[in-house]
């Protein structure tokens, strides 16, 4: 990736860019981005930045006091995939330009602050992440809400309701409800599009381990990142979010992040999996623990079971994100850790014993959460409890 200005006008340049788009998070996490001609990539633009009005953006400034700063992170800079005319796209940080300090309510200034926190204590030197954001690509939707009436509808080609349906012809393969996990095309009817999805990540530097279709029925889909350190993270979660989007309605569909969109199957949630190094060493990691975790791991789920509720306004923020914290559709529902029970909060997966792969799965958030927000309340929850050993009791590996 390129780390000065020369050398973004260098990538620019041979790759034929004309539009320099500028992105930066608001305070619920939605990217917002404003464009410049390639002309203006100068080096000031990462030295001084550009100005914006705050006061327009979720969460952010007052009307008197509006004026801000974006400034560009060079280590960010991609070439878009899947825009018509070629873009160039930086991920921005806010900056006060009266201060000229970083903005404390820019949610990517609080996850820098997070990682820069870990290394105080001694515990750690560095965490990493991988979030599994589950979503639905739909065929339509439609919703209103008036004085007098309201509604949502919601359709997919795959769905059970649609067997049915003059299609002119109907040639099935309709999934149904909760049998969407695994079943290869035509059945599948989502591959090339998430394989396109895919390659385009990869064309960000996102990597990318896996694709499939989820659970359920209507276009449920996941595709699972490598992990990474906590900020790059949530900025990889950001660009899938937008490739996912961008790609479906290329296809004429629709991506949703809604954590309940459809009732009576499951919900789309993200399993964020976490772990922390110091040196080359995963402490989480004990060949004698249960689960082969360490003391210091089950200290940090007692942090994140402790702190759960609070956890939740930031990993579970929207009204829907509690449709989905129900029994009955694999979503966690006891406050609790276990090594393979999907119902527990934190889930300890052993597919593997390698030292490397060990590491903790908090299944409450969903993808409705801003990361830059998410990751940061888990990790200083789960340092919490190693700081304060809390112990997480003893696991739930019983169906409840």
């Amino acid at each position: 990736m390129p780390r000065t200005p020369a050398e973004i006008r260098e990538l620019a340049k041979n790759s034929g860019v004309k539009i320099v788009d500028l992105r930066f998070i608001d305070l619920p996490g939605m990217w917002q981005h404003f464009s410049i001609p390639v002309e203006d990539l100068e080096d000031d633009l990462f030295s001084e930045g550009i100005g914006f009005d705050g006061s327009s953006i979720r969460g952010f400034q007052q009307i008197h006091e509006s004026d801000m700063i974006l400034i560009p992170d060079a280590e960010t800079a991609v070439v878009d995939p899947v825009l018509t005319i070629p873009t160039l796209n930086l991920i921005c940080d806010v900056y006060d330009p009266i201060s000229q300090k970083a903005y404390s309510r820019d949610p990517r200034h609080v996850a820098r602050k997070a990682e820069a926190y870990l290394k105080r204590p001694g515990i750690a030197d560095i965490s990493y992440w991988g979030p599994e954001a589950e979503f639905y690509i739909f065929n339509d939707v439609r919703y209103d809400q008036t004085a007098r009436s309201g509604y949502y509808f919601v359709d997919s080609n795959e769905g059970i309701w649609n067997t049915g349906r003059e299609d002119g012809p109907n040639l099935g393969y309709k999934l149904r409800h909760k049998e969407g996990y695994f079943p290869v095309p035509p059945s599948d009817q989502l591959q090339d599009v998430r394989s396109e999805i895919m390659l385009a990540l990869q064309q960000l530097g996102v990597k990318v381990e896996v694709h499939h279709h989820e659970v359920g029925t209507a276009g449920q889909c996941e595709i699972d990142m490598r992990f990474g350190t906590l900020t790059r993270m949530a900025d990889n979660l950001l660009n899938y979010k937008y490739i996912i989007r961008m790609i479906a309605k290329k296809h004429g569909m629709t991506a949703t992040f809604m954590p309940k969109p459809l009732f009576g199957d499951n919900g789309s949630g993200m399993h964020v999996h976490q772990s922390l190094w110091k040196g080359e060493t995963n402490v989480f990691y004990d060949t004698n623990g249960y689960a082969l975790l360490s003391q210091t791991a089950k200290y940090y789920i007692g942090g994140l079971l402790k702190h759960a509720p609070a956890l939740l306004a930031f990993a579970a923020p929207t009204t829907n994100s509690y449709r989905r914290l129900v029994p009955g559709y694999e979503a966690p529902v006891n406050l609790a850790y276990s090594q393979r029970n999907r119902s527990a909060a934190c889930r300890i997966p052993v597919y593997s014993t390698s030292p490397k792969a060990k590491r903790i799965e908090f299944r409450c958030p969903d993808p409705s959460a801003n990361p830059y927000l998410c990751f940061p309340a888990l990790l200083l929850a789960g340092l919490d409890g190693i700081q304060n050993r809390i112990d997480p009791g003893d696991p739930l590996d019983r169906l409840v």
